[in-house]
Order: C-alpha cells, then sequence, then structure tokens
C-alpha cells in the first residue's frame, strides 16, 4: 500500500540518519526512551491519523463549523479523533513523567504530530493551540494559575487559544485596543475584541483558555505596553469545578477557502463588563512571553504546510505511476499500449520539484526540533545557547518558507493531476486550499522577512548567523569528499557568499538609519536566505545519501534502499543546481538597492 501520510522510508531517514535521534536516549532526560519506543510512538501516530484522522477530513471541510444559537457546532468524528490523540498521550508527548506526560524529545514528537498533520491539518489544529497554550502557563503563570488552568489542559479536559488579533490592528499589536483593569480582588475585568482567533470556540472541550493580549490602564504605548491574561469562557472553581460562563462571546464565525475544520472566530471580551482575567507574569511583559507561544505557532505552521505539501506529493506520485496517458514523443504508433504519465519527462519535473520542496521542508522542520532538544538537553550551557541561538535564526525560514514552496508543490500536484486535479473527487484541490492559508498565519512573509533581517541576524552580534555559516561550510567539505556531488557544491557556495555580503551591506543601512529602505525589499532576502537554508540540509541530506550508497557497495546495509539513496541524490541535484542559481537575480535587486516597489506612488495605480 503507497504510503499517504509521509513516506516512512523517508521518516526513518530524516529521524535515524540525519538527526541521530537514537543519540537522544544516551541524555538523561531520554534514558528511558530507544528507538523501540520512539517506534512505537510513531506506529501508534500512524494508526490514530489514517483511522480518525483522515477519514473525515473531506467531511470537515464540505460541512465547515456553523454558528447556531452564540456557539460553534463541528461534525461530529471532531471529537472522538481528538479523544484518541489525548488517550494516546500525544498531547503532552513532551512532558514530564510525573505529570502525565511521554517525556519524549521534541524531535520525536514533531515526528508524531506530522502524521496528523498531513491527515487532517484543521482537526490537528486543536491540539497544536491547547499545546502551545499550555506551555505558555507552565513557563510564565503562577501557581494558583498552574493548578486551575494548567492540570486541566494537561488532562485534555480544557483546550486553548491565543488572541491576539484586533480588526483594526492587523498584525500591528502595537495598536490594540483590548483593555484590562484591575479588579479588587485582584484578577482583571477586559474589554474588547479579537478576530482570527482560531478554536474560539468548540463544543469539544469543557473550558477553553484563551490566551489574550491586553493592555493594563497605565500602561505605555506600543508593544512595550502589551500585558498577557488568562481569560477562561468559563470560570473555574477553588475546587476546580466549572463555575459560570465568563463574559466571552462568540460574536461569528469567518468561512475561509481552506482549514475550514478549525472554526475561526470573532471574540468579544467584557460587553456585560464582566469579562474576568487573570496576568500572567509581569504588567506589560506580555508580547515577550506571548512570543514562545508565537513561535512554536511558528514552527507548527511550517511543519503544517510542509505536511500539506507532502500529502498532496504524495498522492500526485501514486496517481502518476498509476495513469496511463499517451506516448513517448518519439512514439509514432498510435496502436501501441499508453504510458503512464509518471514516464513523461515533464511530469516527472514536477514531482521532482515536489519532492525536493517537501523533504527538504521537512528535513529543516525536523532539525529544528533537534536545536530544541538541544536547547534543553545539551550537557553544557553554551551548547544549549548555541541551538536555542541557532533555532531562534532558522524559525521565520521554518515558518515561511514551506509555507511558499510547500504551496507550490499543491499547486504542481493539482497540474499532475490535469482535469482532475481541480475537482473536489480527488484531494488535491483542498490541500491547496488548506495550505494557502499557511503564508498569513502567524506573521506574513513580510513579517518574517523583517524579523529575519532586521532582528534576527542580528542578535547577539550575529553569533547565530556565524554558526550557520560555520555548519554549511563543514556540510561542503563533507560534500566534496565525493566526486558526484562536487558539481553541486558550487552553486551553494555562490549563493551564500553572495548572501553575506549582501547582508553585510544590507545591515550597514540598517545602523545608518536607513531602516525603512533597508527592509523594503527584505522578502527577496527571506527567498534567497530560505534558498541558502535549503540548499545547504540538501547538501547534507546528498552526503548521507553518499555514505548509504557505500555501504550497499561495500556489502552492508538493505539493497532495496538503493533506490531511495538514488532519489534523495536526485533531489539534491533538482534543488542545488535548478532552484539555488535562481536566487542570484534577487540578490542582485538588494545588492542594487533596487526602490521600484517602494518608489511605487498610490496615486499611480
Amino acid at each position: 500500500m503507497a504510503d499517504t501520510l509521509l513516506c516512512r522510508r523517508n521518516l526513518a531517514f530524516e529521524l535515524y540518519e540525519m538527526h541521530d535521534a537514537q543519540a537522544l536516549t544516551e541524555r538523561e532526560r531520554f534514558a528511558e526512551h530507544s528507538r523501540e519506543t520512539f517506534d512505537a510512538a510513531l506506529d501508534t501516530a500512524q494508526h490514530i491519523a489514517l483511522d480518525l484522522f483522515a477519514p473525515h477530513n473531506r467531511k470537515g471541510d464540505e460541512h465547515e463549523p456553523q454558528y447556531v444559537n452564540g456557539a460553534a457546532e463541528l461534525i461530529p468524528e471532531v471529537a472522538p479523533a481528538l479523544n484518541a490523540f489525548i488517550e494516546a498521550g500525544f498531547l503532552n508527548a513532551t512532558r514530564d513523567y510525573d505529570v502525565g506526560g511521554m517525556q519524549l524529545p521534541n524531535l520525536l514528537s514533531q515526528a508524531c504530530f506530522a502524521h496528523f498533520q498531513s491527515a487532517n491539518i484543521a482537526t490537528s489544529s486543536y491540539a497544536m493551540l491547547t499545546m502551545g497554550a499550555s506551555n505558555l502557563i507552565a513557563n510564565f503563570g503562577d501557581d494558583a494559575q498552574k493548578a486551575r488552568f494548567l492540570q486541566p489542559m494537561i488532562d485534555g479536559r480544557f483546550f486553548g487559544t491565543m488572541a491576539l488579533t484586533e480588526p483594526h490592528a492587523g498584525s500591528s499589536l502595537s495598536d490594540i485596543r483590548t483593555r484590562a483593569e484591575p479588579a479588587a480582588d485582584g484578577s482583571y475585568r477586559l474589554k474588547g475584541n479579537k478576530i482570527f482567533i482560531s478554536g474560539g470556540d468548540q463544543p469539544i472541550s469543557e473550558n477553553i483558555v484563551h490566551m489574550v493580549l491586553a493592555k493594563l490602564p497605565d500602561a505605555p504605548a506600543g508593544v512595550k505596553g502589551i500585558s498577557l491574561f488568562i481569560v477562561p469562557k468559563f470560570l473555574v472553581n477553588d475546587d476546580g469545578s466549572l463555575g459560570e460562563r465568563n463574559d466571552v462571546t462568540l460574536a461569528g464565525l469567518f468561512h475561509k477557502m481552506g482549514w475550514r475544520g478549525t472554526t475561526s472566530t470573532a471574540l468579544n471580551f467584557g460587553d456585560n463588563g464582566q469579562c474576568v482575567g487573570y496576568l500572567v507574569g509581569k504588567p506589560h511583559h506580555g508580547l515577550s512571553y506571548m512570543f514562545q507561544m508565537m513561535n512554536e505557532a511558528r514552527i507548527g505552521v511550517g511543519m503544517g504546510a510542509t505536511m500539506l505539501g507532502y500529502a498532496g506529493y504524495l498522492y500526485s506520485l501514486d496517481y502518476a505511476r498509476n495513469r496511463p496517458q499517451g506516448r513517448q514523443p518519439d512514439g509514432k504508433d498510435p496502436s501501441s499500449a499508453q504510458i503512464s504519465i509518471i514516464e513523461h519527462a515533464d511530469v516527472r519535473r514536477m514531482l521532482l520539484a515536489q519532492k525536493a520542496y517537501v523533504e527538504g521542508a521537512f528535513d529543516l522542520g525536523l532539525y529544528a526540533a533537534r536545536l530544541f532538544d538541544d536547547s534543553e538537553t545539551q550537557t553544557s550551557p553554551e551548547a544549549r545557547q548555541q541551538a536555542q541561538e541557532l533555532l531562534d535564526l532558522l524559525t521565520p525560514i521554518v515558518k515561511s518558507w514551506p509555507s511558499e514552496f510547500c504551496l507550490k508543490a499543491n499547486e504542481l500536484a493539482i497540474q499532475i493531476l490535469g482535469g482532475h486535479g481541480y475537482t473536489r473527487e480527488y484531494p488535491v484541490e483542498q490541500y491547496y486550499r488548506d495550505n494557502r492559508l499557511n503564508p498569513i498565519h502567524e506573521g506574513t512573509h513580510g513579517i518574517q522577512a523583517m524579523d529575519l533581517l532586521g532582528r534576527k541576524v542580528l542578535q547577539n552580534n550575529g553569533a547565530a548567523l556565524k554558526q550557520l555559516l560555520q555548519l554549511i561550510q563543514q556540510t561542503c567539505q563533507q560534500a566534496s569528499a565525493f566526486s558526484s556531488l562536487k558539481p553541486l557544491l558550487e552553486p551553494l557556495q555562490q549563493l551564500v557568499n553572495r548572501l553575506q555580503s549582501v547582508t553585510l551591506a544590507v545591515l550597514g543601512d540598517l545602523m545608518q538609519g536607513k531602516v525603512t529602505q533597508g527592509l523594503a525589499n527584505a522578502a527577496l532576502y527571506l527567498k534567497a536566505f530560505g534558498h541558502s537554508v535549503i540548499g545547504w540540509r540538501w547538501l547534507a541530506q546528498a552526503v548521507r545519501a553518499e555514505q548509504g550508497l557505500a555501504a550497499l557497495d561495500a556489502g552492508t546495509g538493505v539493497e532495496a534502499d538503493r533506490a531511495f539513496y538514488q532519489g534523495k541524490l536526485q533531489a539534491a541535484r533538482y534543488f542545488l543546481t535548478w532552484e539555488v542559481p535562481a536566487c542570484q537575480h534577487d540578490l542582485a535587486l538588494l545588492e542594487a538597492r533596487d526602490d521600484t516597489c517602494l518608489a511605487m506612488q498610490d496615486s499611480w495605480f
């Protein structure tokens, strides 16, 4: 049976050949785990995803949540799927044993969760949001907040959301108007409106814990005046039982082009002046706290985009192998048998591009998960800091690159199916619609680009960028030992070298106060930086593939892996010789400080 969620051979390659998941079991936190326990968790995730998540993916799209009598109604299949997810332990996969967690590495947790994202991105979103909100309370909440809200979230009884966006402000959080007034009992009363709140209402969990950004009466202007509050849908009594309904109102649902099974809500806080909230941490520090959940969500969005691209790729690959149509251009006999469309060169081009995009993004997403594990469990403080710095630098890429290029993979999957591709009888059109939201989710490309160029490359005097460049150079040195990989080195090295000079030049502009001009073409920088990173990850995969082939030639390994490794080499060849050189034009525009877009005037449109 063909893989439908992700390729299990590629998953094993990533976990055990690329990211050395087994080495994590040598660390104290993961000492009770082994490859056997890792594979058992993966098998369970695959089983639940195939049996309970995938079957209602189409139904959730066709029967999106409805606003009925002030509440959201969902199809009935969502609840049992999420209950099975929770009962299997995946909601707390990385949490400590003593609070009911599986204490898995983040690397394995992400790999398990990838199955659910591929099977049903909408239903899996409720779990992703709850995991992020619970981690936020775990890190910054006080003991009373943890007892009242965190433990029920760990138990799966309460779900969570993040409530940031407001109608007038959009992504500009400095302009939010939601206010929080202190009350006599130490709590606060919130008043304001939030929109596009995923999971903001649903009938699945007993309660919903909203993590809300708001401003106190004495708040300074801008983002430095934002505080973070826990606002439950239902108040919680001292004994843990649910109290009365809080003054949080579902004002309506948004109906999106994709990702329809996740409620996208408009919420009103304090219409009756009685919306109770609880301050998390220090006043005016809310945005710095929320960035933990936002960065988790950005990585989650990137992995979600990857898995939607992956699902489309696998479907179109299976279709291309089984769809007979036409003959080769030199086949002149009309009575000869038709060939499968995978035999046509242009279909192979589209499949190879998809493979390069989705497997490159998948490798990067798991690399980021491994960095998180290193930031938490490496033996030395210096190693932990280095891992965290590199993860911070790569987060905009992990979010945005898959959101752009795995969407292109979905587009190619539709093209391969031809006329069937854009009909609802086949799933690839839904994958595209679902994935089209990801370039906007958790910050647009423009926002991620400014974050990367305006902040991340500068952090700690560029320490993370220097570290990344050293890692790329190390991989290039490894690749130079294989004659077959030497032609792939030059395009990557040329791009990385030019990217370094462009980075220094643009940062010089920023240092001179030319901020608007320096960031005007940041999206070009994001793309070139992303291609450099993915090119590096593909070169690393190619090195491992050559090592695997050498082992086979030496008589060790499994001969069936030969085609797998050859496919890796061909995808690396495609990305490094077809895709990477194309970024030189983007860098040329950055070098020239091209102002075509910045200089355009409103009245000229």
